[in-house]
């Protein structure tokens, strides 16, 4: 666990398919940042585009992306001074996740966080995530 502002905590990144399957699941510190994670969630794959929440918005990201072949949906930062444009409607699909988060977060045991150690609570995130795609 890492410690911020508002004490212990862990971010879990994912990336999903079409289908809102997970693909990479990756938990972190809390003060990590996201765009640092996203190497390691694209690493193997060719998607068709990467739609991604601000937190994601870097440069270097998107030019990695665009030399993969994919296209960029990667929603901008505020604080961009030439905010980058993306196409809007693709960029709706990006629900797909947070729908994935809501059946996830149904399980207890994964929502309040029970497990102290980041090796367990990842594997219950897993767990969670195989119930969610049987369903």
């Amino acid at each position: 666990m890492g410690r911020s502002r508002g004490g212990f905590g862990t971010k879990v990144h994912v990336s999903c398919n079409p289908l809102g399957h997970p693909v990479e699941l990756k938990l972190t510190a809390a003060q990590e940042s996201a765009v640092k994670q996203a190497e390691d969630l694209l690493a193997d794959h060719q998607p068709a585009a990467v739609i991604a929440a601000a937190g994601y918005d870097s440069n270097a990201l998107a030019e990695q992306i665009s030399r993969r072949g994919a296209e960029v949906v990667v929603k901008p930062n505020r604080c961009r001074k030439e905010p980058r444009p993306i196409d809007r409607h693709l960029y709706q699909e990006r629900n797909i996740v947070e729908r994935f988060w809501s059946k996830v977060k149904q399980y207890r045991r994964v929502a309040t966080r029970y497990e102290k150690k980041a090796v367990n609570f990842l594997a219950f995130i897993q767990v969670a995530s195989v119930m969610v795609m049987l369903q």
